[in-house]
């Protein structure tokens, strides 16, 4: 027994499943998870002190790589002065000045220490400022583990087939409306039976929870126009996409402003940090100055709000985008090709630094047909990876991301060990 092994062995004994977030169980595509004991740019090394191209990211906060000269001192030096202080700091004000100059959309944001929290606090701020109880969420995609939205959700959900959780009162999701992704008539129709009722829709505009799917141009424009038409509140979750396609998160590529943006994951470089945002007369709703309550011990932490600088700070340099884009599609086009060429049924997108790869002829649009790709084909091929040194996501329902440290090279490299992947397949 290696010394993955052994941990994993040790884990289930004190933690359920083994793991801190079910998709680490491996339940999914079978076998041990190596235990990280360390990384560096873009590779991450085992207890057993085996390296792998990591193309995981600690699931996307990782743009930069691992270890960042630059943010751990950044980190070190924060922390020497303190690790949490639950009151207001100087370096708080300058991120959120930072967040704010980068994105248009927000006036005014909230820190906060998840994902989860950020979007379950968006929920309610809608709620709140329009006076309105439903919402609308899409089929496939995942905003964290708030009972309201954990609704025929993504992610780990999809990962172990239970789309809903046990646990969750039907009388919390009555009214969170599901409808399917990309579909812009169920829009039209749920707005034109119901618009006077809806507080706000959230969606993904990349989805990344169902693997990678890009929200339609005539999808999100078709969500902004009746949002603004009936007077609900348009929540972008780009806790993923957001700094991670674009500096300007998907706002930027799509063109579509949201109401209410919620950012996590690359804002903390690695750290618990996130954060929820919008117009100033939106935020305005928010405790202390309005009656919508939210708050948080360890919001605004001094050493996250240090790495999410020092990280933010990295991917405005000039360039940083169009070479990380560049070699993310290199990447897909790689894969596609040596799939191509070995006749497996096979696809793969890319959206900024964000990949998706499908065992299927055509890329998705929707949660079904995520649901059509062979999974078996996936768990075969992942496990092909990890055997030649390759780290992807452990689910067929991730995306993957890809690093400024990841240089072509590194890229050259994994395609050629899904050549061989696809050899085995095939």
């Amino acid at each position: 027994m290696n010394r993955n092994e052994q941990l994993f062995e040790r884990a289930q004994r004190t933690i359920p499943g083994g793991v801190n977030s079910p998709v680490r169980a491996f339940r999914s595509v079978g076998g041990t998870p190596p235990f990280i004991a360390r990384a560096r740019g873009a590779h991450v090394w085992d207890a057993d002190g085996r390296s792998y191209i990591d193309l995981v990211g600690s699931w996307g906060p990782m743009i930069v790589g691992h270890a960042h000269p630059a943010v751990v001192k950044a980190v070190q030096t924060a922390a020497a002065d303190g690790l949490s202080f639950g009151a207001p700091t100087e370096a708080e004000v300058e991120f959120a000045e930072r967040i704010v100059r980068l994105l248009p959309s927000i006036e005014q944001l909230r820190l906060v220490s998840s994902g989860t929290e950020a979007a379950m606090s968006a929920i309610r701020l809608a709620r709140g400022a329009t006076g309105r109880d439903r919402i609308i969420k899409f089929e496939g995609c995942y905003h964290g583990h708030a009972d309201s939205l954990l609704v025929k959700a993504g992610s780990g959900a999809l990962t172990f087939g239970h789309p809903s959780s046990a646990g969750v009162p039907a009388d919390v999701i009555r009214h969170t409306m599901v409808l399917d992704y990309n579909d812009c008539q169920q829009l039209e129709d749920a707005f034109g039976r119901d618009g006077s009722q809806i507080a706000g829709v959230i969606v993904e505009p990349v989805a990344g929870n169902m693997n990678l799917v890009r929200g339609s141009a005539e999808f999100l424009r078709t969500l902004r126009e009746l949002c603004t038409r009936h007077g609900a509140l348009l929540v972008f979750d780009e806790v993923m996409s957001g700094f991670r396609v674009a500096l300007g998160g998907a706002q930027e590529l799509t063109g579509i402003e949201a109401d209410i943006v919620v950012l996590g994951k690359v804002i903390g470089g690695g750290m618990p940090l996130a954060a929820f945002g919008a117009r100033r007369d939106v935020m305005r709703h928010i405790a202390p100055l309005g009656p919508v309550y939210q708050a948080g011990t360890l919001s605004g932490n001094p050493v996250a709000v240090a790495c999410g600088l020092a990280t933010l700070e990295l991917i405005e340099r000039p360039g940083f985008y169009e070479t990380l884009a560049r070699r993310t599609s290199q990447l897909a086009d790689g894969l596609m090709q040596a799939a191509r060429a070995r006749g497996v049924a096979f696809s793969a997108d890319a959206v900024g630094s964000m990949f998706g790869i499908y065992f299927s002829e055509r890329v998705p649009a929707s949660y079904r047909d995520v649901m059509q790709c062979d999974r078996d084909r996936f768990n075969r091929f992942f496990h092909q990876m990890l055997a030649r040194g390759v780290y992807l996501a452990p689910s067929a329902f991730e995306a993957g991301f890809v690093s400024s440290e990841h240089d072509e090279a590194l890229i050259a490299q994994v395609v050629a060990a899904a050549s061989d992947g696809f050899d085995g397949l095939a």
